[in-house]
């Protein structure tokens, strides 16, 4: 067994990637470090078949890979699974970048054949240098510790064997064993960041100090030893400052403002809770910062908002202008479907001398005589205002609703139902307008449930 062999053995070990039982896609590019690994893990003994995405990028350049990668397979009794991409198109219609569009196409494949083809894994040529120019990516963009440690081992389904080899060892161990391999003439552009990185920012490093990838390597290498200790306290921290997790009706996250002061490190902790959510660490920074944390501040990602309500930061996936304004009209008794979480039931009934008003919340009882069909249901507006049961005069709903110490996003989403004249006769699941409750004087009684699922 050659040195790379018992190296890449070595860490397959280490980190438990492969099984000597397993079946594993290969990413075969037709490039070193693919062909590498395609190679070693034939000569490892391994269940392997190979998969090429032909990205239609390169003109005859890439047609050319793509009957290189199938010759290599047919030469060594391989199974091959080839597939065109209109990269390009794709790339314009997501506005994406041709970098991003490639990548997206690539793993989306790759997952779907190896479910279908019911494989272990997905063995991909990332190897040390891969890392090295990884972090310096993310440092350049701006990162956190795991932003740091580059590429792990295994990532769900997908595996990098070769993580911890060497570009040019690769090439050495191709040329010992009489492999060709072809090269893709982007790979010496710089119109990428990583081909940037990699042939400008890392030889003027080495010209700095020749071992300064040896090194960087060597810093991923601690940096992920020390996330296995940091990362479980920071966990901790975070589950302790976490007050509230709810589920249903809706998502949502509390976090005690207090508690999370208290940690050593409130702007990592809050990172490691909110920042999956697409909140940016300039935008943690800045909400972690003491003076960012009166009631009403507020920040926005693209699909949830924070805010700070009474030394809480509230988290809630973000309500759409389309939620806010929808109205509905409901012109007579039955059952309304207001949105895939809302429904409203409506019935009527005489009053006998049994009847008892219901005292649930979802659930209320009204003088029907009262109220004119059709009713209106929608999102409650600044100036609503209602007489609430109990009361003899009337006020602004959004003080009642302070009053009664709920949440901006209790607020944002509160629903009123209205009947034909414009009064407010229901805040659902709050209270009942006063003029309308029933008394001695009722005959019919309307009843209103709403159903939250």
């Amino acid at each position: 067994m050659m040195y790379i062999e018992r190296e890449v053995t070595k860490f397959i070990a280490k980190h438990r990637l492969l099984s000597p039982q397993g079946r594993y896609l290969v990413a075969l590019s037709g490039g070193a470090d693919s062909v590498a690994l395609f190679r070693i893990l034939l000569r490892l003994g391994l269940q392997i078949e190979a998969v090429h995405c032909n990205f239609k990028l390169r003109g005859e350049e890439s047609f050319r890979d793509e009957i290189f990668c199938a010759n290599l397979c047919k030469e060594h009794g391989v199974a091959f699974h080839t597939v065109h991409f209109d990269t390009a198109e794709y790339a314009a219609f997501h506005k994406l970048s041709i970098e991003m569009a490639a990548r997206e196409l690539r793993y989306n494949h790759f997952e779907k054949l190896r479910h279908d083809l019911d494989m272990d894994g997905i063995c991909v040529g990332h190897h040390k240098d891969d890392n090295v120019e990884t972090m310096l990516i993310n440092l350049l963009r701006g990162t956190g510790l795991n932003g740091l440690t580059g590429m792990m081992p295994r990532n769900g389904w997908v595996i990098r064997p070769l993580l911890q080899v060497a570009h040019a060892d690769l090439q050495d161990y191709l040329q010992g064993i009489g492999q060709t391999y072809v090269t893709d003439s982007t790979n010496f552009t710089t119109d990428y960041t990583r081909n940037k990185i990699r042939l400008q920012l890392i030889p003027l490093l080495t010209e700095i100090n020749e071992a300064s990838t040896k090194n960087i390597a060597k810093t991923i290498e601690r940096l992920v030893e020390a996330e296995k200790v940091f990362n479980p306290a920071i966990e901790t921290y975070a589950k302790e400052v976490t007050i509230l997790k709810d589920e249903k009706p809706r998502w949502r996250l509390g976090i005690a403002i207090d508690k999370l002061m208290q940690t050593p490190s409130p702007q990592y902790v809050l990172f490691q809770l909110i920042h999956k959510l697409g909140f940016t660490p300039a935008q943690i920074e800045q909400i972690a910062q003491n003076d960012n944390q009166q009631t009403g501040n507020m920040w926005h990602s693209a699909n949830h908002t924070l805010v700070v309500d009474r030394q809480i930061l509230l988290i809630e996936q973000s309500v759409t202008p389309a939620e806010l304004t929808r109205t509905m009209l409901l012109p007579e008794v039955g059952t309304y479907v207001f949105s895939q979480n809302v429904r409203l039931r409506i019935t009527k009934c005489t009053k006998t001398e049994t009847f008892r008003p219901s005292k649930l919340a979802h659930c209320v009882h009204l003088d029907a005589s009262n109220i004119v069909f059709p009713l209106v249901l929608r999102h409650i507006k600044t100036a609503d205002r209602f007489v609430p049961f109990g009361m003899k005069s009337s006020k602004l709903v959004s003080d009642f609703l302070t009053d009664r110490k709920r949440s901006y996003f209790d607020k944002q989403r509160q629903l009123a139902l209205f009947d034909k004249n414009g009064a407010l006769i229901w805040l659902v699941g709050e209270r009942t307008d006063n003029r309308f409750r029933v008394n001695e004087n009722t005959n019919e009684v309307l009843q209103l449930e709403c159903l939250l699922s």
